[in-house]
């Protein structure tokens, strides 16, 4: 049977920018948990090397940003959304820095560099290791504060609905989750008055990604499955420049590499190649365009990368601007001052997500949710680079402000049942997860890629309802594992994109299928309703 865990007022799911910010948030007036899967910086977060969008320049202004927003995301945005997230960047970056983040300075001011599809400079960063700086001093502060109580290890299985109450109630109200203590093997009941998801992407449906490990659509699949709508799946978000080393499978190359002049070339033909996919902004095109030019060039020239040169800047600039991404190339045995590093596109950024409005709200009461499993409408049919941290903080604050300003509307949470483990057995199987893993991502990578087509989303549709029936009697007969609650949720959130590709009969921004290459006049989002 389950254990519940002590009191608390809020329960927050993931432990990164979102999750982190709407805590600190709310340990002002509120008991706080917060539960992340494997350790405390093991998600996205960490991993952000570009760094945080933001008008802080006086040639530049939030117009300026809101029509790049607006451009990348081919006119899919919700303007509301993207003026919100915008006009909201400069309190997030001064919070940041009350917060002790050391962002690069350039006499006193902040250093402001451009990626790919921005007009100006305006990305405030740490290095090329942006990500980790921000995690380490969000969570310094949560370790800091009494109200908030971290605990890693925690896989969440699904939402506690009140279906759960013992007093049996068909209504959709969320009071918390059920999660699996990744050190016991004991199910756990997490119960709150009000909870936050901010669990990430679903990066980990694709064979190559530059998702953390962790990435697998769980908060996407729990809040389907819980009742709530998820919008615009198919738009995901493939990074131009991965590495490619067959030993290091998710190491990436920022964008800010090509923000500082580096160039892309066909290994086979030396040839500079983005002059024929986008003559004007060349490798400064949004990372949609950029990604497709890899990865034609990659099939029709059957190479298996292509290569990214920042040579011909002097070396001191090449080391100083890309400190971490040089030292770990020169631990790989290239040397990025003097010689071409070898990329490849990679899944980078889930654009759909949990339909959430400004304040944050799902459509389950009792649970908002902020960061990459939600789509608020800021990014459209594709992510302007170093937008995502930027939504994580403007929307984690908005769901703590929601939540502590509805507070006294907030029922007491009902008595809930336990986790219910009587009719199933430890598993003997275990090899029947591993397989099934390795093959939605490879089917997902082949049929629901960079590029489309009909046949290629219904063979992936097929071979989903295979595998579904598979799963869930497996889940049924089965104690809980990590590896099993990551399975189930990766299937489901496979089904969603696969789903919403096919409904979409058009191209736009990320979703390229060669079936229906036409922009429509209209900009409708894909709204999946469970």
């Amino acid at each position: 049977m389950g254990e519940t865990t002590q009191d608390h007022d809020v329960l927050v799911i993931g432990s990164g920018a979102a999750g982190l910010t709407a805590a600190l948030e709310l340990a002002e007036h509120k008991r706080v948990l917060v539960l992340a899967k494997g350790s405390l910086t093991g998600g996205s977060t960490a991993w952000a090397q570009g760094g945080i969008a933001a008008v802080l320049d006086a040639g530049d202004t939030f117009d300026n940003h809101i029509r790049d927003t607006m451009v990348a995301g081919a006119g899919l945005n919700d303007r509301a959304a993207v003026e919100f997230v915008i006009e909201g960047a400069p309190k997030a970056i001064d919070r940041l820095c009350e917060l002790g983040v050391p962002f690069n300075r350039e006499s006193g001011d902040l250093h402001l560099t451009r990626e790919g599809g921005h007009s100006h400079r305006r990305i405030v960063h740490v290095d090329d290791a942006t990500g980790w700086a921000v995690q380490s001093a969000l969570l310094k502060a949560a370790e800091a504060n009494p109200n908030i109580t971290l605990l890693p290890h925690r896989t969440c299985i699904d939402f506690i609905t009140d279906r759960h109450r013992e007093q049996f109630s068909a209504a959709g109200r969320v009071w918390g989750a059920y999660a699996l203590n990744e050190e016991t093997g004991r199910v756990e009941r997490h119960v709150a008055r009000a909870t936050v998801l901010a669990a990430g992407g679903a990066g980990r449906c694709y064979l190559f990604s530059t998702a953390p490990r962790g990435a697998t659509g769980d908060g996407i699949a729990m809040a389907w499955r819980a009742g709530a709508r998820v919008s615009n799946m198919e738009m995901m978000q493939f990074h131009p420049t991965c590495l490619y080393n067959l030993e290091v499978k998710n190491f990436l190359i920022t964008e800010a590499v090509r923000g500082e002049g580096g160039r892309l070339f066909n290994p086979a033909t030396g040839e500079r190649y983005m002059e024929k996919y986008d003559p004007e902004r060349m490798e400064l095109a949004p990372r949609d365009i950029v990604a497709r030019a890899n990865d034609d060039q990659i099939k029709r020239h059957g190479l298996d990368y292509v290569h990214l040169d920042i040579s011909h800047q002097p070396a001191e600039f090449v080391k100083e601007h890309f400190p971490t991404i040089h030292e770990k190339l020169t631990s790989l045995g290239i040397d990025m001052t003097k010689e071409p590093i070898p990329v490849v596109p990679a899944q980078h950024y889930t654009c759909g997500g949990v339909v959430v409005d400004l304040k944050a709200r799902t459509d389950l009461p009792g649970l908002w949710a902020a960061g990459e499993c939600t789509e608020s409408g800021l990014h459209g049919a594709n992510r302007l680079a170093s937008n995502s941290l930027l939504e994580c903080f403007v929307f984690g604050e908005a769901a703590a402000d929601d939540i502590l300003a509805r507070w006294d509307t907030l029922e007491e949470p009902p008595a809930i049942l336990p986790w219910d483990e009587s009719r199933v057995t430890d598993s003997d199987e275990e090899v029947v997860i591993k397989q099934n893993w390795t093959e939605i991502r490879r089917f997902m990578w082949n049929y629901v890629g960079i590029v489309r087509t009909t046949k290629r989303l219904e063979r992936a549709k097929h071979r989903i309802e295979l595998l579904k029936q598979e799963v869930e009697d497996y889940y049924g007969s089965f104690r809980v594992t990590t590896d099993l609650i990551e399975l189930r949720n990766l299937l489901q959130s496979a089904e969603l994109i696969v789903k919403s590709a096919l409904a979409r009969k058009e191209s736009r921004g990320l979703h390229y299928t060669m079936d229906y290459p036409e922009t429509l006049e209209e900009a409708r989002d894909t709204v999946l309703v469970p």
